[in-house]
């Protein structure tokens, strides 16, 4: 199944997505749009221009597990994305995430401006392997 992955953020929302087979996670990119519907606009056409099945959504916790406000604008905003889309929506906890992607950068060497468009990517690839990996867990 082709599974899109989010990794939503106010400014820049990055975006990954894997092969039918669930084996690979591959950055799409970064939309930098801050309204809401134009947002899922633009990931519906990704959506279909992938022919994706599945949305997973990274989901900010707190180190302890619980959901703070973020959360809740997160799940707000997997709302308009599910009625808008159509498609099944997972979400994924994704604590530490965005630690890990700059730990990532970092051994790049990747700096600037060039990682601050590149974070939220990485981020959504991380988003969506550990849901890959959850669900070949299950099976």
């Amino acid at each position: 199944m082709v599974i899109l992955s989010v990794d939503y953020g106010d400014v820049r929302t990055g975006i990954a997505v894997c092969d039918k087979n669930e084996l690979l996670a591959s950055p799409i990119g970064t939309i930098n749009q801050p309204d809401v519907e134009k947002l899922c606009d633009e990931i519906i056409k990704i959506c279909n221009e992938y022919k994706a099945e599945m949305i997973c959504l990274g989901l900010p916790k707190n180190m302890d597990g619980s959901e703070g406000f973020r959360a809740e604008h997160v799940k707000e905003f997997a709302e308009i994305l599910r009625e808008k889309s159509g498609l099944p929506l997972e979400f994924v906890d994704e604590r530490l995430t965005t630690v890990a992607a700059h730990r990532a950068l970092n051994e790049t060497n990747t700096r600037g401006k060039k990682r601050k468009n590149i974070v939220d990517t990485v981020s959504a690839v991380m988003i969506l392997e550990n849901f890959l990996t959850i669900r070949k867990n299950q099976k």
